[in-house]
């Protein structure tokens, strides 16, 4: 048998094998995120609350998501990234659980953020395909491939997740615990097939977590959103609310500071150092802003009455459902055409022109949000590039990721784009909040104000604009298999004893 027939038949082995069970785990993972979107004003009525405020459902699972990627990637990269996965599998299982129960806004909350868990496990499995790829001729793309397949099982179950919430939603509208119990069904099967099935990556590496780094960026994140709390209870004219806001932003010096002294770090900030990976890291904080901090706003702008506020759709949460998949169709044909464009042209290219399309499509939303079809062919374009940008950022970072770092790197991925989805989730409920409009009888309505949706389109495609500036940067070989690329992939020295195969 030639090289090549070995490598091919290798590869088979990882496709049909590993790959096959991980894009079960990645579809339920899609469910989790687009079943709840066309629920959510559902949620607020049911739980009592003003539409501006979801958004702080949002900016609590995704700073929770901050501080758990890190850690579950590092526990991932020391202990096995299967053993982690199966571990936030069952957090996120019982928050489910507890979601369908909750007596009051405030144990959804915490159940909502604990769900959140879920963000780690798509930077587990890159993980995980990573290590069983490495060995072959060429394990970039395979990586790529991987992933590319994965992300397009967690667009389609995103679609799933969203028509089904919808559905699902207006079926059993008076046992709304029932609705908000039924994804819980797919997790359980997730620990089991992750139990049963998914084998545990080979290498290990040296060191511990950092619990006092975690600590800090327990702060940094709570001083920022609660400042931004602060101010949308007080009012944007309250100076003291906005001073505090800053001191948390100032908080992230001296965490990245304290970061860069320890020899084995919660977020490895020395992996920023190659020009392959700053700006892959940028866009994903970037990205984050829209892909998670826009869901919110996109659904209760279409669940708003025209007739009752002069803006929004109008759309019932069966119709919402159709607008999100749509919305996530565009997605899994972005996810899925990634690798097919990559290979034709370059990873480079590839992301560069995903964030323009993201960019493009919502900003297109600014002048064009007066009717269905206008705003749906918005998303659509926006889709696109998100569905590309999804599949491509994590198998970048663990192409320019050295080995025994690529739960690392994969993981500081979805680090900051959580972070940016977090810090963009608060932002945009303050904004929405702005300028809230009062009905006819003189009582303040429930809708966000249409400035605030504006602001949310506007700060969404800027930011994606923006990462498409920050990759034209990426050295013009990055990501690929081209021997000259070679040198780019060390971004930092492992930590700890040198592994065998290093030698």
């Amino acid at each position: 048998m030639t090289g090549t027939a070995r490598a091919t038949g290798r590869i088979a082995g990882i496709g049909g094998g590993l790959v096959g069970y991980l894009v079960f785990v990645e579809f339920t993972s899609g469910v989790l995120q687009g079943y709840y979107i066309p629920l959510l004003s559902d949620v607020a009525r049911h739980l009592g609350f003003h539409d501006a405020d979801v958004n702080w459902l949002e900016a609590a699972q995704l700073m929770l998501s901050a501080i758990a990627v890190p850690v579950l990637a590092k526990l991932g990269d020391l202990h096995g990234h299967r053993r982690m996965l199966l571990v936030s599998a069952a957090v996120t299982a019982a928050a489910t659980v507890v979601l369908a129960v909750a007596p009051n806004f405030a144990v959804f909350l915490v159940a909502w953020a604990l769900q959140g868990v879920y963000a780690a496990w798509l930077p587990l499995q890159v993980a995980l395909t990573h290590h069983r790829s490495r060995r072959l001729v060429d394990p970039a793309a395979q990586t790529r491939r991987a992933t590319g397949l994965i992300v397009a099982a967690l667009q389609l179950g995103a679609i799933v997740g969203a028509l089904g919430g919808g559905q699902i939603g207006s079926a059993f509208a008076g046992q709304f615990w029932l609705v908000l119990l039924a994804p819980g069904i797919l997790v359980v099967g997730v620990c089991v097939v992750v139990q049963l099935r998914v084998p545990e990556s080979e290498d290990r590496e040296a060191g511990a977590v950092d619990a006092t780094g975690a600590a800090l960026l327990s702060v940094v994140l709570l001083v920022i959103t609660g400042g931004l709390t602060f101010v949308r209870v007080n009012g944007t004219g309250e100076l003291w609310p906005w001073l505090v806001t800053a001191l948390g932003l100032l908080l992230v010096v001296p965490f990245v500071r304290y970061e860069l002294s320890r020899p084995d770090p919660l977020v490895d900030f020395r992996v920023l150092r190659s020009p392959s990976m700053w700006p892959v890291q940028l866009t994903a904080g970037l990205f984050g802003v829209s892909v998670l901090g826009a869901q919110g706003p996109l659904s209760t702008f279409a669940r708003t009455d025209p007739e009752v506020y002069g803006y929004g759709l109008g759309l019932t949460t069966s119709m919402v459902s159709i607008v999100i998949g749509g919305y996530v169709i565009s997605m899994l044909l972005g996810a899925g055409q990634f690798s097919w464009i990559s290979a034709r042209t370059s990873p480079r290219t590839t992301l560069i022109g995903a964030a323009v399309l993201t960019g493009t499509g919502y900003l297109l939303l600014v002048p064009f949000h007066g009717s269905l079809p206008q705003v749906l062919a918005s998303m659509v374009v926006a889709g696109l590039g998100s569905g590309a940008l999804v599949a491509a950022l994590p198998a970048a970072a663990a192409a320019a990721a050295p080995a025994g770092r690529t739960g690392v790197a994969t993981g500081l991925t979805n680090t900051t784009k959580v972070l940016g989805g977090s810090f963009a989730s608060a932002t945009f409920a303050v904004a929405l909040a702005s300028g809230a409009p009062v009905l006819v009888d003189g009582s303040e309505g429930t809708a966000g104000s249409l400035s605030g949706y504006v602001t949310v389109w506007v700060v969404c495609g800027v930011t994606a604009l923006a990462a498409a500036v920050a990759l034209v940067f990426v050295p013009r070989l990055a990501f690929s298999d081209d021997p000259e690329a070679a040198d780019l992939r060390s971004v930092a020295p492992a930590t700890g004893p040198a592994r065998e195969e290093d030698a």
